[in-house]
């Protein structure tokens, strides 16, 4: 007796061995070729997060369409047919292994490159990851019949699948990237997938055993009670809102708080461990302190760091929207996990999680850049996830009467906040009275925590004011969002050299000044930020003009176009620029006017700068200068091994080699220093810091290469600034198109 149960434990504790590791696994392989594939489609389209986030949108269409399959097989088919179906389509995904690019592929120059991005992934991607996107519904719904005690809830499996999720996902970065090539990945991917298979074949034989054994090849029955609208509705919402505030939060502190490499893996971790809690034993605990946390630390915290981000360190900003986001995430997936049905419908409850997570990446990839010039779906996340809190439901059912209520005090905050708008003329001079108004706003609407329609409505004012409060003080004269980021010019006021007010205008990516130009007509036309006279490559300019006058110039990135006034007459400039409006707005003598007073006939090239300048003749360039790194969020391609090496066979044997590497948060002057020694080349750094208080001149790093020392030596000589030869690391492993590792580099 005694050896007959425990021959059953052990079967029971290898089934759910079995499908907790097949679930594992799965979810482990799709969370390594997100990160691996999007490293592998960066180069062609300058590291935007846009292209993150539109991979995100075809790995959730994808992942709906296998919860889909799913479904379908799991409800038409009985479990014979399943296994037989589902092992006919894995043999067919393994024609797309292993997973690679198709040759020859170019994204659109003149047009969005969305959908362009969206067919490259289906083509290279798509079937292996179909097939890793049905595991999750379709291994729980075969655990659900293969008669084992815990078969009734098996819920507790997607904590294993979003446990394999967390890790890969942590482990890419840290592990994998630093360690194991592209090519290599994209194979090792592919012994896993087949991995994979394997387990779901196991799978398959326990539920083919299970099923032979019965009388009958019925599924238990746990009552016949149908799905409602309104609760169908509700998960819909609940599961919608989480990924829409994700993909918003991501591109939010990627372009408003600090383009920090890797700043994108936060987010999703934090997105992923909201699944692993509340699937877990423990979410009754958790989550009615997560409905208690949240209007405590949510409401004060965003609402003052919406107001006044500026006084904080960007890493507190950082951590208050994380904080917020993670706690608005925990309440919306801990109601849907309090409501998810029995198993008859665990299926249906998984497609409309699935078909929600699509819905959210669809609205912030292809409905928000059309409709917002800002980030503006993340904070509108935010309001949508107060308004789900637990009450809703209750407060709506209650009648007109009862939503009405809950209106009346924000519409009278609205009615006030509309006078003081527009009889008060001069509003900036009382910010700090209305930021103290406002902060105490935040705090009071913790007296409607139970209220989520007041609630939603009063954080919802309480962020529309800060944002109308921030418009006023930026002065923003133009913003746009592209697919690449939102784009701005500002106009501000500096004290110029007489102590005189005097305006000017910035050209801003996200939070980082592209260029900036003094309107005064004395001082238009002459070079700023980055680019001053004083500064390294105001020196290169002026030492090497002595010399010959006559140089081809090409530039990667065009910023304000401030470069174009060292113009001089009989050279030849191009630039090559990734983002069609950013060419659009440098030329526009209403914002700026470097590039129509300084040399109106410049060539404009859109695209990546690798594809364009393959295109070019050898040898072509004296001078070639990347500025594609002043933004924190560097596109890798145009660093690695291969990439420098292009770059000197478009140069002249005499020529030189400028590369603009300020940067926040990596020391980029090992990659090109690990590059200067491997392939013998003479190269200098300058790490310049103004001397004198000159207006817009700003400290900046620089460092030129050439084939021969010799070439360098004006600049070596020079009494204009300190240039030194670049150091040698040791601990760098190159940097190439098949590895590059960011997390080496970090200041």
């Amino acid at each position: 007796m005694n050896q007959t149960a425990n021959t059953n434990n052990d079967r029971n504790i290898l089934q759910i061995l079995l499908f907790a590791g097949t679930l594992f696994t799965s979810a482990a392989l799709m969370f390594v070729l997100q990160p691996m594939f999007g490293k592998i489609l960066l180069p062609l389209l300058g590291g935007s997060p846009a292209v993150w986030n539109t991979c995100m949108v075809f790995y959730q269409t994808v992942l709906f369409l296998g919860y889909l399959y799913a479904h379908f097989l799991s409800t038409r088919l009985n479990h014979h047919r399943q296994i037989l179906v589902h092992l006919g389509v894995i043999l067919v995904s393994f024609l797309a292994l292993p997973v690679s690019l198709p040759e020859n592929v170019a994204p659109p120059t003149e047009s969005n490159p969305t959908l362009w991005l969206i067919g490259i992934l289906s083509l290279s991607i798509g079937l292996p990851f179909f097939v890793v996107s049905t595991t999750a519904p379709l291994i729980q719904k075969w655990f659900a019949n293969v008669g084992h005690h815990t078969s009734d809830d098996p819920y507790y499996l997607y904590a294993a699948s979003n446990s394999g999720s967390l890790i890969a996902l942590l482990s890419y970065p840290f592990l994998i990237e630093p360690n194991i090539g592209l090519s290599s990945q994209k194979s090792d991917w592919s012994f896993g997938f087949a991995f994979l298979c394997v387990l779901i074949a196991g799978c398959a034989f326990a539920l083919w055993k299970a099923q032979q054994a019965k009388e009958t090849a019925e599924e238990p029955s746990f009552g016949d009670e149908e799905l409602s609208w309104a609760a169908k509705l509700h998960w819909l919402a609940l599961a919608f809102v989480p990924s829409s505030l994700l993909l918003g939060l991501t591109t939010f502190i990627s372009t408003d708080i600090a383009s920090v490499p890797l700043l994108w893996i936060i987010p999703l971790t934090l997105y992923l461990l909201t699944f692993v809690l509340v699937f877990s034993k423990w979410h009754d605990c958790v989550h009615g302190w997560m409905v208690k946390a949240q209007p405590v630390v949510l409401l004060p915290f965003l609402a003052y760091s919406f107001i006044n981000p500026a006084v904080l360190p960007y890493w507190v900003d950082l951590g208050i929207h994380l904080t917020a986001f993670f706690l608005a995430v925990m309440v919306c997936h801990g109601e849907l996990a309090r409501l998810r049905p029995n198993t008859r419908h665990l299926t249906s409850y998984y497609l409309i999680m699935s078909f929600a997570g699509m819905l959210g990446g669809m609205f912030n990839t292809f409905v928000a850049p059309f409709i917002f010039n800002g980030v503006y779906e993340y904070p509108l996340m935010i309001i949508a996830a107060l308004l789900l809190r637990p009450g809703l439901i209750a407060s709506v059912s209650e009648g007109r009467k009862e939503w009405l209520k809950q209106i009346i005090f924000p519409a009278l905050l609205i009615v006030a906040g509309l006078i003081v708008f527009f009889t008060i003329d001069d509003l900036p001079q009382y910010l700090d009275t209305i930021g103290v108004g406002l902060i105490l706003l935040a705090g009071l609407t913790y007296a409607f925590r139970a209220q989520p329609i007041t609630l939603a409505l009063l954080t919802g004012i309480l962020i529309s004011f800060t944002f109308g409060l921030h418009g006023l003080l930026s002065n923003t004269l133009y913003q746009k969002r592209t697919f690449f980021g939102v784009l701005s010019v500002r106009e501000s006021v500096l004290s110029n050299e007489e102590g005189q007010p005097e305006k000017y205008r910035e050209f801003y990516h996200g939070t980082t000044k592209h260029g900036a130009q003094r309107l005064a007509e004395k001082d238009s036309r002459t070079p700023l930020t980055y680019f001053s006279r004083p500064g390294p490559i105001g020196q290169l300019f002026a030492e090497f003009d002595k010399v010959n006058t006559n140089w081809e110039i090409g530039i990667i990135g065009l910023g304000a176009g401030t470069l174009a006034c060292y113009t001089k007459p009989g050279q030849s400039w191009a630039f090559y620029e990734l983002d069609p409006l950013v060419v659009d707005i440098a030329s526009n003598p209403k914002y700026f006017t470097y590039i129509n007073q300084c040399n109106p006939k410049i060539r404009m090239v859109v695209g990546d700068a690798r594809l364009s300048l393959e295109k070019e003749p050898g040898h072509k360039f004296d001078l070639y200068i990347v500025d594609a790194f002043s933004s924190d969020s560097i596109p890798t391609h145009l660093l690695t091994q291969e990439a420098i090496k292009l770059y000197f066979e478009k140069i002249k044997p005499d020529g030189i080699l400028a590369l603009h590497i300020t940067n926040r948060h990596l020391a980029l002057k090992k990659v090109l220093s690990n590059h200067a020694e491997n392939l013998h080349l003479a190269a200098l750094i300058q790490e310049f810091k103004p001397q004198q208080d000159i207006p817009l001149v700003v400290a900046t790093d620089w460092i030129v290469m050439a084939k021969k020392p010799e070439t360098l030596a004006l600049l070596k000589q020079s009494q204009l600034g300190s240039w030194q030869k670049l150091p040698l690391y040791f601990d760098i492993k190159p940097w190439t198109d098949d590895f590059t590792n960011i997390v080496t580099i970090w200041k």
